[in-house]
């Protein structure tokens, strides 16, 4: 697959595509019906498809302090993409000259010139240009009164369902922040799971017999926030039981949001290495503690709990 970070990073060998346009976020089962059925019009077409998302998501610029959490960092959505066997990605920079550009503008610059889109899969409410002014009714529309060379179809997108609710970014977030990871599985296609590079933290947790991997967000929101029980993968050929903190650590007066796990029965050094901690059960919110030493304890009740249930859900799994 092939990533190209702007419009002028697209070559000729880029032109003549069919294309979708979203932020895919999470890159879920609906995500991945649209995919497919992108890859099944490409095939008709002798085309190769194409997917066009933003960075930052429109609405982390338009309203960073209302924006929704991100259920994955930008590495994490093009891996995602990529196994689906997608073509090619456009990485758009979303800041002041994209969202200025006027609808008929961004037909043209985007799909027409750079990318000549012969077909656009888009939801029937699908907004874009300086003030949303362009929908999907204006595509249609160009699209058919464009010269024959530079035509494309417009098709709209089917709601994908399960169990009679739609599939959706804004679902999972709400079944990962009330701790239904088992009914989000089903809506993603995979477990929940946040990916990162261990970096160095404060070292408190070795003082008090519970070291920690640090691992930066890379998000200005996250979906989830407290304490959980997790399976870690990335650390060798097998994965390890984990119990994990994510928040800002009030009891010693954190100020940046990080995700802390806690691998049992591990000795070695994780600097540096790229782990995929998945979650699996929601044990308490992240709360601030009286002393240093009431927090270890309570850590210690955690990772006794954590152990415990991982413990009788493998054994249930066998």
């Amino acid at each position: 697959m092939r990533l190209i970070r702007g419009l002028h990073n697209l070559r000729e060998q880029d032109r003549g595509c069919v294309a979708t346009i979203g932020n895919f976020d999470g890159v879920h089962l609906g995500h991945r019906a649209v995919f497919q059925r992108l890859l099944r019009q490409g095939e008709m077409l002798g085309l190769p498809a194409t997917v066009i998302t933003f960075e930052p998501q429109p609405m982390e610029y338009f309203a960073p302090d209302v924006a929704p959490a991100r259920l994955t960092r930008f590495r994490e959505k093009v891996a995602a993409i990529a196994d689906d066997e997608i073509d090619r990605i456009l990485l758009l920079e979303f800041g002041p000259r994209l969202a200025e550009m006027q609808a008929h503008d961004f037909i043209q610059r985007v799909l027409v010139e750079g990318l000549g889109v012969r077909f656009l899969l888009v939801g029937d409410d699908f907004r874009f240009g300086h003030n949303r002014s362009g929908d999907y009714a204006l595509l249609e529309r160009i699209g058919a009164e464009l010269p024959t060379e530079q035509s494309f179809q417009v098709a709209n997108l089917r709601t994908i369902k399960h169990q009679d609710q739609r599939i959706s970014s804004t679902r999972i977030r709400e079944l990962l922040a009330a701790g239904d990871f088992e009914q989000a599985r089903h809506l993603l296609g995979r477990g929940y799971q946040i990916c990162g590079r261990v970096g160095h933290g404060d070292r408190r947790g070795r003082t008090i017999g519970f070291p920690t991997a640090n691992i930066n967000l890379h998000r200005r929101v996250s979906p989830l926030r407290g304490v959980y029980a997790v399976r870690v993968h990335g650390v060798s050929d097998t994965s390890w039981s984990g119990v994990a903190n994510i928040g800002r650590r009030p009891t010693v007066a954190g100020t940046d949001e990080r995700l802390e796990v806690h691998l049992f029965d591990f000795a070695g050094d994780l600097y540096g290495a790229h782990l995929q901690v998945e979650f699996l059960l929601r044990l308490r919110d992240e709360q601030r503690f009286d002393s240093f030493e009431a927090l270890q304890a309570q850590i210690a009740r955690d990772a006794a709990a954590a152990r415990n249930w991982l413990q009788c859900r493998d054994q249930s799994l066998t």
